[in-house]
């Protein structure tokens, strides 16, 4: 090898040594960026982890304080979840005070857990037909009457330009 072409080479070297360098501050400076991507990624379905691990926590205590016999602890989650579902979304539609974070949390989160479908639909199957039809007709004329409920405390307390 002549003495240019070494020149050249270790020049050359020097050139790829930089461009290296320059790549891996540049990848070190998005390394931060694609951390906090991922963790925005992440919050949501942390807090829907908190919200529903809380309101599976709460229906199972609702469930065990209230007697067995017919399912009243199921009827209770269900018809309070659906008031609070119902505060939740005409709140979201009337005056929107609460955050997305906030709405997620609760909704998605604690009020998917705390109510439940799949219960009342096993405990009705479970029942005489008599207590299945009674179950049935509870659950669905006391949770929308509890959402229709929770609306009217929306508009109540909201501005009343915007509750009409």
């Amino acid at each position: 090898m002549s003495e240019t072409e070494g020149r050249s080479s270790a020049s050359g070297d020097e050139g790829e040594a930089k461009e290296a360098g320059a790549r891996r501050a540049g990848e070190a400076d998005e390394a931060p960026t694609r951390r906090s991507h991922a963790l925005e990624r992440l919050e949501p379905i942390l807090l829907v982890a908190v919200g529903g691990f809380t309101g599976a926590v709460c229906r199972h205590a609702v469930s065990v304080a209230l007697p067995g016999g017919f399912p009243w602890g199921t009827l209770a989650v269900n018809v309070a979840g659906s008031f609070a579902l119902g505060v939740l979304l005409f709140e979201a539609k009337l005056a929107d005070r609460l955050s997305a974070e906030t709405r997620l949390v609760l909704g998605t989160g604690f009020l998917s857990s705390f109510t439940t479908y799949s219960t009342f639909a096993v405990q009705t199957a479970a029942l005489s037909p008599t207590l299945a039809v009674a179950n049935v007709a509870a659950n669905y004329a006391l949770g929308f009457a509890a959402v229709l409920a929770g609306r009217a405390v929306v508009r109540s307390l909201a501005n009343p330009e915007v509750a009409r």
